[in-house]
């Protein structure tokens, strides 16, 4: 049987999600259609009103719907650091472990040449700007391990030689709870060069 226009055009669009594929798309179309249409109607109304309004931070680039996000306008952050994530939900999962109350910068992106991301595309100047206003003392690289977030991690590394602060990376290995029989080669590999001293 061959589905309705209105119906494979909804499971389309849902496709074009990151980590939706075909079965699980059509899962999603058939149950909001199945649905109490006010549940589907009210999913539709946020989205649009979300796509219409969210915009980017002026100074940290954080995704809100303000001019200046409540990080950048907060008098309660620490000035001293700067943690540099890829995405807005980087930062929201660093902000959940309520472990950092420093300055964000979010780069929307990571250097890559295929896509045509480069320094520019990144704001990497913006960044100097926030460190030079904030009298910062330490940047830490909160960047995914991939050969992209390396490439990146190093270009910033040089950029922000010319600064007086201190640049760190967030520490990568083992997970908490982590059995070594199952950490691939890489990770472990990442724990033993990182290592700490025990105190």
């Amino acid at each position: 049987m061959k589905l309705s226009p209105k119906i494979s055009e909804l499971i389309d669009s849902l496709k074009n999600l990151p980590g939706i594929g075909p079965k699980s798309a059509k899962r999603m179309a058939l149950s909001l259609l199945n649905s109490n249409k006010e549940i589907g109607l009210s999913l539709s109304k946020s989205i649009e009103d979300a796509i219409l309004n969210i915009q980017l931070c002026q100074k940290c680039y954080v995704l809100n719907d303000q001019e200046l996000c409540e990080i950048c306008i907060s008098t309660n952050r620490n000035n001293n650091s700067i943690c540099v994530v890829e995405s807005t939900s980087d930062l929201y999962s660093i902000e959940e472990t309520s472990e950092f109350d420093g300055r964000y910068f979010v780069l929307n992106g990571l250097l890559s040449p295929i896509d045509n991301i480069g320094a520019e595309e990144l704001r990497i100047e913006k960044l100097l700007d926030i460190i030079d206003e904030f009298d910062s003392k330490e940047v830490i690289l909160a960047l995914n391990s991939t050969l992209e977030g390396e490439a990146t991690a190093y270009f910033l590394l040089e950029k922000l030689k010319k600064k007086d602060v201190t640049v760190t990376r967030i520490a990568q290995g083992v997970p908490a709870g982590g059995d070594l029989n199952y950490v691939d080669n890489n990770t472990l590999r990442r724990a033993i060069s990182f290592r700490t001293e025990l105190k």
